[in-house]
């Protein structure tokens, strides 16, 4: 079962989405937030699994509060950011701050049900259309990437690892990178696993970002 919180300063948004999300069998709506601060402390009290965190609320806005619940080392949830908005700053500052994904408010049942799940999973979301083109623009907005042993002290990928990260930051599923690789899905998610555990990542959003810090990934071009 997927405990899930909601957080949204408009109660109809909270109330919809808990009312879509909590039909799921899957699916338990554990809390409602209105706004940050509120989903940093039933994060903390009730344990959830994903939080549905609005970037856009008034006092502790959520990146701020995304940022309080990743970076706190007995929390175990995956942040997936609901935005109006398409690519803005918001969204970038929210991938920084360690969410797991980002989708659009207006996202249909069925995709929003896979972000949760997805995200619960650990495998993190991101809307496939724009993954090069958020992950490029993310580069363009920091600094030229470090060298890889710079940016990565002590942390040794194989071969097979780095074809991994890379076909990650394209945006491909586990299906689609065991296919392009000639392999099972199960050695694709036994990789993924060893990249998340080497870069301290909490899931597949995170691994990519981490390697477009470590100059292990290059978006630069078509897609």
């Amino acid at each position: 079962m997927i405990r899930l919180l909601v957080a949204d300063d408009q109660a109809v948004v909270r109330a919809g989405l808990a009312v879509i999300l909590g039909a799921e069998d899957d699916v338990e709506v554990v809390g409602q937030a209105a706004d940050g601060a509120e989903a940093v402390r039933l994060t903390r009290e009730l344990r959830p699994d994903v939080v549905c965190m609005d970037i856009r609320m008034p006092g502790t806005d959520g990146i701020a509060a995304t940022r309080a619940i990743t970076a706190d080392p007995s929390l175990d949830v995956g942040v997936l950011v609901l935005t109006t908005f398409d690519v803005d700053d918001d969204v970038f500052a929210a991938l920084e701050a360690g969410a797991a994904g980002f989708l659009l408010k207006g996202a249909d049942e069925a995709t929003l049900l896979g972000a949760v799940r997805s995200v619960a999973a650990g495998q993190g979301t991101l809307d496939q259309r724009l993954t090069r083109r958020i992950l490029r623009e993310f580069t363009d907005r920091r600094a030229a990437p470090a060298r890889p042993s710079a940016a990565a002290p002590g942390v040794d990928l194989t071969a097979r690892e780095l074809d991994v990260l890379r076909l990650l930051a394209e945006g491909l599923s586990n299906t689609e990178i065991a296919a392009r690789l000639f392999v099972e899905p199960t050695t694709v998610k036994y990789h993924l696993t060893g990249l998340m555990q080497k870069t301290h990542a909490r899931d597949r959003l995170q691994v990519v970002l981490w390697g477009l810090r470590a100059g292990l990934v290059d978006v630069t071009g078509g897609g």
